[in-house]
């Protein structure tokens, strides 16, 4: 062979569009929770228009996966969507595993996410906080046998102060322990009166999902104050860096009840898009 043939060749050079990809590609999926457009089903036009103007995936909420889970996944498989995590009630994760365990398998996702805890169940109590975790992570240790894992999702509620000044949010997750992850929900962080930038810090360990909610000046009526990502008050370029620091690779946009689900998704994603380059 001569020497010429035997020196080392350069790699063909890639594709301008895979560099591209390669030069702009983040850590982080970006996901579409559908409890946003639950009045304006049905849901499979979402599905297309969410593939369409860029989502990675989608964010559940029952009872929209309930009552045939393989039908679903078929529905966000044909449009290219992954299922980055599905809400469900603390009290299926105690009294119903196997259920939504087998919801979580079939949908194609490891994270089960308890969004909500109805008032009446709400303790003024530290201890009945710390019970809540404590559910939390028993529920968690019998997921992770699945290969799943179990995160809690806040709202305002756990950043109000009990009468001995502690918050729930820091008693649920101290109790539920290391192996409960945070999907924390930015916007409700907001309304709770924290500081979304300390909360990020404090629990960087913990968070594994980041939802981008954002929300208008407090007394705002419409659409209950909630707003696509980037059009209402919060600071997401100062936050945007803490990103990092935490254990997320995914964003979710959510919006409670918007007037056009379509502008929502779309304005959401084109600041998100901008904002992680």
């Amino acid at each position: 062979m001569p020497p010429a043939s035997r020196q080392r060749m350069s790699p063909a050079p890639l594709p301008h569009n895979q560099l591209m990809m390669e030069e702009t590609m983040s850590r982080y999926s970006i996901s579409f929770q559908l409890y946003s457009s639950r009045h304006f089903l049905p849901v499979d036009p979402h599905l297309h228009y969410l593939a369409e103007v860029g989502y990675d995936a989608v964010e559940l909420w029952l009872p929209l996966y309930e009552n045939d889970a393989a039908e679903f996944r078929k529905k966000i498989d044909d449009v290219g969507l992954a299922c980055s995590g599905i809400h469900m009630p603390l009290a299926g994760l105690v009294n119903d595993p196997r259920r939504f365990f087998d919801y979580a398998h079939t949908l194609g996702t490891k994270t089960l996410i308890p969004p909500y805890l109805p008032a009446a169940e709400r303790s003024v109590q530290a201890d009945g906080w710390r019970k809540v975790g404590e559910k939390l992570r028993i529920g968690a240790e019998a997921a992770k046998a699945e290969g799943l894992k179990v995160a809690w999702h806040n709202h305002d509620f756990e950043y109000h102060r009990l009468e001995d000044r502690s918050r729930p949010i820091d008693l649920l997750l101290e109790a539920a322990g290391p192996g409960v992850d945070f999907e924390i929900d930015i916007g409700w962080v907001t309304r709770g009166w924290a500081d979304p930038a300390k909360e990020l810090q404090r629990y960087a360990d913990r968070i594994t999902t980041i939802q981008l909610k954002d929300t208008a000046l407090a007394g705002t009526e419409i659409d209950d104050g909630w707003t696509p990502t980037g059009d209402g008050i919060i600071d997401w370029k100062s936050l945007y860096p803490l990103f990092e620091h935490t254990r997320a690779d995914v964003l979710v946009v959510e919006h409670d009840n918007p007037t056009d689900w379509k502008v929502l998704a779309k304005r959401s994603i084109d600041y998100i898009r901008s904002l992680i380059g």
